[in-house]
């Protein structure tokens, strides 16, 4: 099982961590579209969602990495990679993916001194402890299409959700020690193999 992790800007090296920790055979820091080569499974992670898009136009991975998520690549977006894989955007009339079916609202947990922390009940993780979510300039899922699944809310708001063969959420599962996401995204990626 070979991941790759878009390496433009965020926490890299912190969710190549995870997702060997989780169980994953090979990770890759994805910068040119040759690093798309033979992936199984690509981590978008969060940063800065306009910077990040640019840079993916910039290095020519947008319309690449676009055609791997609608050939059913299982993709995974955390923060600003939510963003980017949302079909639209709160107060936007585009998107930069746009293949996961959802309206999202940018930093709307408020500026980078109200990040927070707390304990969420996220579906389909193993175990029964709650999940620790660290919330960092967070955005939130405001509507969710038919064919998407809601895994945790936090006060009312959609924070972790998948349609198929994408996953989303608003916090930064790379930044715990609990690896129980990564593991979850894995095993979306076995069943596309099969």
């Amino acid at each position: 099982m070979k991941i790759g992790v878009l390496a433009l800007q965020g926490a890299v090296a912190e969710h190549i961590k995870s997702l060997e920790q989780a169980g994953a055979d090979e990770v890759v820091a994805v910068k040119w579209p040759a690093d798309l080569e033979g992936l199984d499974g690509l981590v978008l992670p969060g940063g800065e969602s306009t910077t990040i898009g640019k840079l993916m136009n910039k290095y020519e991975l947008m319309e690449p990495v676009r055609e791997m998520a609608k050939n059913g690549v299982p993709m995974f977006g955390t923060c600003a990679g939510l963003i980017l894989l949302a079909e639209r955007i709160h107060g936007q009339d585009w998107s930069h993916l746009g293949v996961f079916d959802v309206l999202v609202d940018r930093n709307s947990f408020g500026r980078q001194v109200d990040s927070f922390e707390t304990d969420l009940d996220v579906k389909g993780l193993e175990g029964d402890e709650k999940y620790r979510a660290v919330f960092i300039r967070a955005p939130h899922i405001m509507e969710v299409g038919d064919k998407v699944d809601v895994l945790s809310t936090f006060h009312d708001r959609v924070v972790t959700a998948r349609q198929g063969h994408i996953l989303g959420a608003s916090f930064h599962p790379e930044l715990t020690d609990d690896v129980r996401l990564h593991k979850y995204f894995l095993s979306m990626v076995e069943e596309a193999k099969k």
